[in-house]
């Protein structure tokens, strides 16, 4: 059930209904001594209702996850009609300050969790957000993209058989919704364990920047916030260009060789078994491979990355889909 109370603790501030607060998410200094802080945008209506979390930047090079909830704050969809939007565009800000994927100790911060105080400066992170903010939200979204020039197509990612979570991912309503087990020690296995409903969304891919991929994430917002009612009037639902499609069972193509690898098909395509999708070639103009699709179902990653090597992940493909 949505939390109700008239005031909220927040990383040790308290927030009455109706505050605008910004308070700071301090874990460690910089190694120069300066202090790092990262901003926590909290937005109170004055009418009670549920909160939700935005995240991004668990992963400093995903900056396009950062985007999304820049564009969340900066156009006032924070700003719930009832109940409370608690936005931390970057999570891993130490990662972020060097576009790097881990943090310093060169820890995965999606690994760590529900992390410790007195562990690794990740683990201490992981511990902090768990602790000092999760138990005060009653929905969370976190914003990925693609690692390793890997191109993910919009998608939000479940668990199967879950109700709550399939009713929320239907209301974000993005082009693909994608059943995937919890990893174990990431943040969304661990809200999951707190029963607290999780909607990890990817799109896009890491070191970029990606408009078409940002507006699907905002639209998708924009659903959700008017699904639980907190929808402001300046904004609207729009619907959806295409009808969501539920990916029960997927599967990687890999590389049979290595070489210099071109995609020839657009992410969200739907192929069918042997269609030529991608080519490989090497620098002397003696190797060209016709990469043709395994399997028939949708694109929803292409590898971007000019050189492969075999056994390189080229394509994630959808398998089945839920009916």
């Amino acid at each position: 059930m949505p939390v109700k109370k008239d005031s909220i603790i927040i990383l040790g501030q308290e927030i009455k209904k109706g505050e605008s607060r910004e308070i700071s998410f301090d874990v460690a200094n910089l190694h120069t001594t300066s202090s790092v802080d990262v901003p926590v945008l909290i937005e109170r209506s004055k009418n009670p209702g549920p909160t939700v979390l935005f995240t991004a930047g668990i992963h400093g090079d995903e900056v396009n996850g950062i985007e999304i909830v820049r564009q969340i704050v900066a156009t006032g969809l924070n700003k719930p009609k009832c109940g409370t939007v608690i936005c931390i565009p970057v999570i891993n800000i130490f990662g972020f300050i060097n576009l790097k994927r881990e943090f310093p100790d060169g820890r995965d911060l999606n690994r760590v969790f529900p992390g410790s105080d007195d562990g690794s400066l990740a683990s201490r992170v992981a511990h902090k957000l768990i602790n000092e903010v999760v138990p005060y939200v009653d929905y969370i979204v976190d914003f990925h993209t693609g690692g390793a020039n890997r191109f993910n197509a919009p998608q939000i990612r479940i668990v199967k058989d879950n109700p709550v979570l399939d009713t929320l991912a239907t209301a974000f309503d993005a082009p693909f919704v994608l059943y995937s087990k919890n990893l174990n020690k990431s943040f969304r296995n661990t809200c999951y364990k707190l029963e607290k409903p999780h909607l990890l969304f990817e799109g896009g891919k890491s070191y970029h920047l990606d408009d078409a991929i940002t507006a699907i994430a905002i639209n998708g917002v924009k659903r959700l916030l008017a699904h639980l009612g907190m929808l402001r009037a300046p904004f609207k639902a729009p619907k959806s260009k295409q009808k969501c499609v539920f990916i029960t069972e997927s599967r990687w193509q890999r590389a049979n060789h290595s070489g210099m690898f071109k995609s020839s098909i657009d992410i969200n395509a739907r192929v069918k078994k042997g269609q030529v999708i991608g080519e490989i070639t090497d620098p002397y103009g003696k190797l060209n491979y016709a990469v043709k699709a395994e399997y028939s179902g949708y694109i929803i990653n292409v590898n971007h990355s000019p050189v492969v090597y075999q056994g390189d992940a080229l394509f994630h493909l959808s398998t089945k889909l839920k009916k």
